[in-house]
């Protein structure tokens, strides 16, 4: 039987079936642009879109969670519809993952829409965290006991640990600072410096991916950001599209960065931008979010939990979430971890080729076995014992007390 695996992320959902070799993403978002005022463009339909300057997006999601159901309807059945999936839903599993600590209400509404209009075979529901420590235990030789995952995306950043593949609901930690967060200070800080890109959304968040990159030595490169002409190694020229000649913007190599434009050109001159912006995933407190950076938040989890486990969660960890493809992202953290980490304890960090769609990976290679079989809810029983049985069986609410279970692992 076919299994739908969709991680329903609050900036792109990475959907396809568990038998294909990558998902597609869709961006969760319906568009809406001003030079096209009689369409609006749902998911990647916004690949059709020729003039992408002052896009209004409309957001399924916000500040993490699930709260438009109109929009997030138009998604799904965009994602689910004959032009993408084409889903036979009485003949269909799906594995969906939902925000961490999401609200009873939010999980009922997932279930009718899911079982009821829908009406898929079966369903589970799961965490993205689940679905990658799941696939991180069966692809390691010596499948771990203890593992950590930092999913960093679109809204939140979050630190959940997992005991025996089940999490350790005590320790998660949450860092206010994901993707969103950096675009957004990234549209301020250009407009302040140089040029009124507040509506530019699409196309500076084309900026923070093709230029941004994480520092391991901000003050040196803060220094070189100061300097002028050559010396300057930092610094670069962004041409801005105009989508008449240039489609996509681009970086335009070192050798000809002048931060002079040519004709017909409107470039962006990206200096400490580049490193500063991604420094808030590790320094929240620059803008005036009073807490831990992502680093600081691991480590402070791992040491809520007994000793005996800490060196093993150390030993696996695992980054997924957008953020983590900010060049230099995870030599970062592990120089962070490492410093703040007890010196005896060795320390690996696991980056996946894409750490995006390794969720994904994860909930295909959980969906043709006997856990799918335990964990899921059919239709029928949701039919016949309601929202409990659903709240049950989600991997989501599947959690561990240590102080009442604890296992020596030494």
């Amino acid at each position: 039987m076919a299994t739908v695996v969709l991680d329903n992320g609050a900036g792109a959902a990475k959907v396809g079936y568990a038998t294909d070799k990558e998902p597609r993403i869709v961006p969760n978002c319906v568009t809406k642009a001003k030079n096209v005022r009689t369409r609006i463009f749902i998911g990647d339909q916004i690949d059709d879109c020729k003039d992408l300057s002052g896009l209004y997006y409309l957001l399924p999601f916000q500040k993490g969670y699930l709260v438009n159901w109109d929009i997030e309807r138009q998604v799904w059945d965009y994602i689910f519809g004959k032009d993408t999936l084409k889903v036979d839903f009485n003949e269909t599993n799906l594995i969906v993952t939902e925000p961490y600590f999401n609200f009873n209400s939010v999980q009922e509404a997932m279930n009718e829409i899911f079982f009821e209009e829908y009406a898929f075979k079966s369903v589970l529901k799961s965490n993205p965290s689940f679905l990658s420590q799941y696939k991180y235990t069966k692809e390691t030789n010596a499948p771990p006991l203890c593992s950590v995952v930092l999913d960093t995306g679109y809204s939140f950043s979050h630190v959940v640990p997992y005991l025996k593949g089940k999490k350790i609901p005590e320790a998660v930690k949450r860092v206010n600072v994901g993707g969103k967060v950096l675009t957004n200070h990234l549209k301020e800080v250009i407009s302040y410096r140089q040029l009124m890109v507040m509506d530019e959304t699409y196309v500076i968040n084309q900026v923070k991916e093709d230029v941004c990159y994480v520092s391991s030595q901000f003050m040196e490169d803060m220094d070189i950001a100061k300097k002028k002409g050559k010396e300057n190694t930092i610094a670069r020229d962004y041409v801005l599209p105009d989508y008449t000649h240039i489609k996509r913007g681009y970086v335009r190599p070192p050798e000809e960065t002048t931060g002079k434009a040519k004709d017909g050109e409107q470039i962006i001159r990206m200096n400490n931008e580049r490193f500063a912006i991604p420094e808030l995933l590790f320094h929240p407190s620059d803008v005036g979010v009073q807490e831990m950076g992502v680093a600081e938040a691991l480590v402070y989890a791992i040491s809520t939990l007994p000793e005996e486990m800490q060196p093993h969660m150390y030993k696996n960890i695992v980054l997924t979430g957008g953020n983590c493809l900010l060049p230099g992202f995870s030599d970062r953290f592990y120089a962070d971890v490492r410093s703040m980490a007890p010196e005896d304890f060795d320390i690996k960090v696991k980056t996946p080729n894409n750490p995006i769609t390794y969720a994904w990976e994860g909930g295909c290679m959980l969906a043709n076995t006997e856990d799918y079989k335990k964990m899921a809810v059919a239709r029928e029983q949701c039919e016949e014992h309601g929202h409990t049985i659903c709240s049950e069986n989600s991997t989501s609410d599947t959690s561990i007390n240590i102080h009442v279970h604890i296992i020596h692992l030494m």
